[in-house]
């Protein structure tokens, strides 16, 4: 009955709570009929227009993104104050219609860890300044998910402090209780997001009808929905998807194979999975593709990126305007604590994510080269 009135209240609220973004958008098609019907202009500009129209895009999707933390004192912050953050990666950006990312942590000048963090015997506690959403919007992302375990840490306060910078900033973002999803436009293509995690005051990422009810009501508005989870246990331990629930320090963190195929079914266009800080494999299924770990991308001293923690991936996938997959690129890089974020020509992310999707989905339905290319199997 919970689950069933949580569904009934989405689609009740669904126009009404979209973050940063309006609830309708025009269909094209019919704008263009329009302007046909008893109109000067010639067909023949008309039909120039509509070839316009975007017939494929491009997503660049990276992992967990930690610029450094305030908290309990500014030792924990960059330097430069994270300007030179994502130097290596600005590059590859371009020509990317959506720059994606996970925010792991708030954005909140001053401010005390939330209750329930100071009560817990090992607490991580991320409070980056409200200036680096600016430094986040100069590197060139327009998406982010706030669905993870980090965005609570200081609570209310810290939840809005987020939300305001992003507003500010002109990022789209989604993934609590408060604004599960955003809906915008970008050219001719209409996005929606979502975002979920198995944490208090985000997207409930266990309640799978919930997700798929939430998913259904975008894809009616929009036409690409791109989905991001925050699940899977955490640590360098848990590269393989396990098929199975899976659980972190005594807390469920959800079937993220389970998860993710729902969500597909359900008419997200693209999956991309955070959370275990490392990567995972890739999967093609229904002809759209599933990302269950993106790993670390961009995170400072909190976070351990020993290891296949520190391998840092950046996909980059070409879709058309229906959300069908293409192709794409898994571009390498490393950091560390001394130097940051820096290119691997080496391409040893690739190959780890080639390797973990040969092992763990056979029938994956993608081919995956040494150096990151990864095309539909023939």
């Amino acid at each position: 009955m919970k689950v069933l009135s949580l569904i009934l209240l989405a689609f009740l609220i669904f126009p009404l709570t979209a973050c940063n973004a309006p609830a309708a958008h025009p269909i094209i098609t019919t704008f263009y009929k329009k302007k046909a019907k008893g109109s000067s202009i010639p067909h023949s500009a008309i039909r120039t227009r509509q070839l316009k129209i975007k017939d494929t895009i491009v997503v660049t999707a990276v992992g967990d993104m930690m610029l450094g933390t305030a908290y309990p004192d500014p030792g924990k912050l960059p330097r430069d104050s994270a300007r030179k953050s994502f130097n290596a990666a600005k590059p590859f950006f371009a020509g990317s219609d959506i720059v994606f990312g996970n925010l792991e942590g708030t954005l909140l000048d001053e401010g005390l860890p939330a209750t329930y963090k100071k009560n817990l015997k090992v607490a991580y506690l991320f409070r980056m300044p409200t200036t680096y959403g600016g430094v986040f919007k100069t590197a060139g992302f327009n998406l982010l998910s706030i669905a993870n375990n980090h965005i609570t840490d200081f609570g209310d306060k810290g939840c809005k402090s987020t939300t305001k910078t992003l507003d500010s900033a002109g990022i789209h973002y989604a993934g609590l209780e408060t604004c599960p999803f955003t809906i915008f436009k970008k050219d001719s293509i209409t996005y929606g997001f979502c975002a979920f995690a198995p944490n208090a005051h985000t997207g409930p990422l266990l309640q799978t009808k919930h997700v798929q009810a939430v998913i259904r009501e975008l894809k009616k508005q929009c036409d690409i929905v791109i989905v991001s989870f925050h699940g899977g246990a955490e640590g360098a331990t848990y590269e393989h998807v396990p098929f199975k629930m899976e659980s972190y320090l005594g807390a469920k963190r959800g079937d993220v194979h389970l998860f993710a195929h729902a969500a597909v079914d359900a008419g997200a266009d693209l999956v991309l999975g955070n959370g275990p800080h490392v990567s995972r494999a890739l999967e093609n299924y229904k002809g759209r593709l599933i990302a269950y770990s993106l790993g670390n991308f961009c995170t400072y001293k909190s976070v351990s990126v020993a290891g296949v923690c520190g391998l840092a991936p950046m996909l980059k996938l070409k879709l058309t305007r229906k959300g069908e997959f293409i192709s794409g690129n898994i571009i390498s890089f490393r950091q560390n604590h001394q130097d940051g974020l820096k290119r691997d020509t080496l391409n040893h992310a690739a190959k780890r994510i080639k390797l973990l999707t040969e092992k763990d989905f056979p029938q994956a339905g993608l081919q995956i080269s040494e150096d990151g290319i990864v095309k539909p199997a023939l």
